[in-house]
């Protein structure tokens, strides 16, 4: 069992269900999934690229990347419907956890100049997205060997019903949100 997902059991989700104020323990917000994208802009013509980034995705993730198809024609893009522009994966159970204990405790001190999380990055129903402008900061990837740097977004979906749920159950987790200003 990840040592992540045995903290969150033995000790997030009784400190949860305290601080939030939940009499009964399988009602505090968990996380459902983690999905990791990565759009290549240029995929439509360099089919090797986007086989890298997929690649370079599974062995990120530990799971096998999925090609992204256009789901409509833009023509200001090039962009026709049905080309391969991206790739994701979708992470739950022990992948996710495992995911998201790299993620906190390796690859998010491994960004440059970084300051925290942005906290007012939840959709309304307590789920987060970030980006990363580059996947070298995973152990995973060789830098010698990465032939290009290649951002991706990260989205964890919870079963928060508000952001404030979504922002405590996260910072259980071990995210590291920017501090609030005292001034504004």
């Amino acid at each position: 069992m990840a040592r992540l997902r045995d903290r969150f059991q033995k000790e997030i989700i009784p400190a949860l269900a305290k601080e939030l104020g939940f009499a009964n323990q399988l009602a505090v917000p968990r996380v459902e999934r983690v999905v990791v994208s990565m759009g290549i802009s240029c995929a439509h013509g360099d089919r090797k690229r986007l086989e890298q980034a997929a690649s370079q995705l599974g062995t990120i993730t530990g799971q096998k990347a999925k090609i992204t198809r256009a789901r409509k024609s833009v023509a200001n893009f090039k962009l026709r419907e049905g080309m391969e522009i991206g790739c994701c994966v979708t992470l739950r159970r022990a992948r996710m956890y495992e995911f998201i204990d790299r993620l906190v405790s390796i690859a998010l001190p491994r960004v440059r100049d970084f300051r925290g999380l942005n906290s007012n990055a939840f959709d309304g129903r307590g789920n987060f997205s970030m980006g990363l402008t580059e996947q070298l900061v995973f152990p995973e990837i060789n830098v010698d060997t990465a032939q290009f740097v290649q951002g991706m977004n990260i989205t964890v979906v919870t079963s928060a019903k508000t952001n404030d749920e979504g922002r405590a159950l996260l910072k259980a987790l071990g995210f590291p949100f920017q501090k609030a200003d005292a001034a504004s």
